[in-house]
């Protein structure tokens, strides 16, 4: 059956069909799935071999599935759902069109699960007791929209999904995901991760500029982009998708743009990442579980976060579609954009996911609004509620809209691009093999005390020539503590305070031990704490967290720019320059340590690692070098 009419009307009649639609992004038409369910369990099960021939498959992999890598997660028996493609066919868009249902889709009993009043009071627990305590960087809470749908769900899903094509613009895929018991339609904007002939990408999206009625203009965006809360939430999701980057790629990752992803009500920053891999597809999958723009950092304890804040398991919401297609080598590649700005109908009820990214200096009502403006883009563009001029169809689809020509504008394409300036070269240029650097021929053991900044330092510890390799918190052993040629005892969340926490005494230990032992030690941002806690020094929680936040300090003579995610901070008289054994690099006014060494030891409250630190490999350097002095 090759006519696209008959045969999308043959797969609505059918209850028991399962079927995926797919339109990418600038591509004139859309791609037809069709095949049979197979549910498993692990990531790993996803059967990508059948009979021993490469198989196309396409999943949906709940957020359930981050149990995988340790993190918590309510298991509501989401299920992690596999399309065995029989046949995948390519249908002009037009015919597409044409074949598609257009009559409304009346909803009832329309609303949010939770109301505007409570969502703000979530908002201002997490800024209070989970930043303000310092467990993380920034948190996405969400909330969901829900109606009651009367009619057909396989008609009512084709139909949303033509009002998307017709309707929204800038989606990275457009889909319709039709099974039975899960139906899911959306317009992601973001690829998650992209593993193909080798090289991964990954495509972090943050900041969120809902156009005004009547669109965008080019003072509205400048607003927008001159924003330092919107600026900030993107710098910190690159980072934490950094982390993931330098996990399964051997070259760590490398930092192009930054770009506009513009929809039709709403139009956010991104920049691509991209680094090379050989890892199997379903193991980088795993690495990267999940986007932070949908969850928060440090990715671990964003999680914990998420179980203590949410009322309801989160389904397939901040999870990914993914497809694995068979390449020449005998493997796979993988596409895998995030599930967001997605519809959901199971059993006659439509969710919407939604939800808002906390940083400290959060407004909860701002973030309330945040939340109404992304369930408006999805609605709106399904037809669910009216369309404002801006998301109408266009008449001639070929016509730039206003807000596309606003991104060639010199201003704002200067004030998107300079945005760079703040940030490390060493992420913006091609990295050097590390195999003659300073340290080369030395070991290196980095403790991850659970946030995986880690693997980005470890990056830059074979950057420097070390040998570096991670090893977490409880999984450490005192021989590992003391045979590496150099400990580094990596930053955390929590407070350093809190001897009766497991991670805390054992990162504690670590430090200890290492000092009694007269070994090479590198301590970061946690573990600065807490070998400053050891040397005397007392510690105190800052007025304000410093999440994200870039400032130039005097590390022992030299001015640096660096970027800092702390909540507590070791301090002391101003004008001190000694405790101890130790050499003190302090804040002149508030007495705030920002390096600390010694005999056989640094460290740095700061993140070295991070994109904020413009003067974080030469700073690291430094630090090593006299922690070996």
């Amino acid at each position: 059956m090759t006519d696209p009419a008959a045969l999308l009307s043959a797969l609505a009649r059918d209850a028991e069909a399962s079927f995926v639609l797919i339109a990418r992004d600038g591509v004139q038409s859309v791609e037809l799935l069709t095949g049979e369910i197979d549910d498993v369990d692990l990531l790993a099960d996803i059967p990508l071999l059948i009979d021993g021939t490469p198989r196309e498959v396409f999943a949906m992999v709940p957020y359930r599935q981050v149990r995988e890598r340790g993190f918590e997660a309510e298991d509501d028996g989401t299920p992690l759902r596999c399309l065995l493609v029989d046949e995948h066919r390519h249908l002009p868009l037009g015919d597409v069109l044409s074949a598609l249902p257009d009559a409304p889709v009346p909803l009832r009993n329309s609303g949010f699960d939770i109301a505007d009043e409570d969502y703000a009071e979530v908002v201002e627990r997490v800024i209070a007791d989970e930043i303000g305590r310092g467990e993380g960087a920034n948190f996405v809470i969400r909330r969901d929209y829900t109606a009651t749908v009367d009619a057909d769900e396989r008609i009512a899903a084709l139909t949303w999904f033509r009002a998307l094509l017709e309707h929204e613009r800038g989606a990275y895929w457009t889909f319709a995901v039709i099974t039975p018991g899960h139906i899911a339609v959306g317009a992601s904007p973001e690829a998650h991760v992209v593993a193909r002939d080798g090289i991964v990408t990954m495509n972090p999206i943050s900041g969120t500029f809902r156009h005004p009625a009547g669109g965008a203009t080019k003072e509205t965006l400048i607003d927008f982009l001159s924003s330092t809360k919107e600026t900030e939430e993107l710098f910190m999701v690159v980072d934490e998708e950094l982390k993931m980057m330098s996990a399964v790629c051997s070259d760590g990752g490398r930092i192009t743009g930054p770009h506009l992803k513009q929809m039709s009500r709403l139009t956010h920053t991104e920049y691509m990442l991209r680094g090379r891999s050989r890892l199997d597809p379903r193991d980088i999958l795993r690495e990267t579980m999940f986007a932070p723009t949908v969850t928060g950092s440090p990715m671990q304890n964003a999680c914990a976060v998420i179980r203590r804040h949410e009322t309801k398991p989160r389904g397939y919401y901040s999870g990914v579609a993914a497809l694995f297609t068979p390449n020449e080598d005998g493997g796979h590649d993988v596409d895998a954009p995030i599930l967001i700005r997605t519809v959901y109908l199971e059993n006659g009820q439509l969710r919407v996911p939604v939800g808002a990214t906390l940083v400290r200096h959060s407004d909860p009502y701002g973030e309330v609004s945040e939340t109404h403006g992304k369930a408006a883009g999805v609605l709106g563009a399904i037809g669910a509620i009216p369309r404002d001029t801006v998301a109408a169809a266009k008449a001639d689809p070929d016509e730039p809209s206003p807000e596309a020509s606003l991104a060639d504008d010199p201003e704002v394409a200067e004030l998107l691009a300079s945005r760079n300036s703040r940030l490390a070269e060493f992420w913006l240029n091609p990295q050097e093999d590390g195999s003659t650097g300073p340290f080369a021929g030395r070991s290196a053991l980095v403790v991850d005390a659970e946030d995986r900044f880690t693997t980005m330092l470890a990056h830059q510890l074979h950057h420097l020539g070390l040998d570096a390799r991670i090893v977490a918190w409880d999984q450490v052993t005192d021989a590992d503590i003391d045979g590496a040629d150099l400990l580094v005892a990596g930053p955390g969340p929590g407070d350093p305070r809190d001897a009766s926490t497991p991670r805390i005494a054992r990162m504690r230990e670590a430090v200890a031990q290492r000092l009694e032992h007269r070994k090479p030690l590198l301590a970061v941002c946690l573990s600065h704490q807490i070998l400053a806690d050891s040397l005397g020094i007392d510690l105190t929680a800052l007025d304000a967290p410093h999440q994200g936040l870039q400032k130039v300090v005097p590390v022992f003579g030299e001015d640096a720019s660096i970027g800092f995610y702390n909540t507590f901070t070791a301090r002391v008289s101003p004008g001190t320059t000694t405790a101890g054994s130790a050499e003190v690099s302090a804040d002149p006014s508030s007495g705030d340590v920002y390096a600390l060494r010694g005999e056989g030891f640094a460290s740095v409250q700061g993140h070295l690692e991070s994109i904020l630190s413009r003067d974080g490999i030469r700073t690291l350097e430094r630090l090593i070098t006299a922690a070996f002095a």
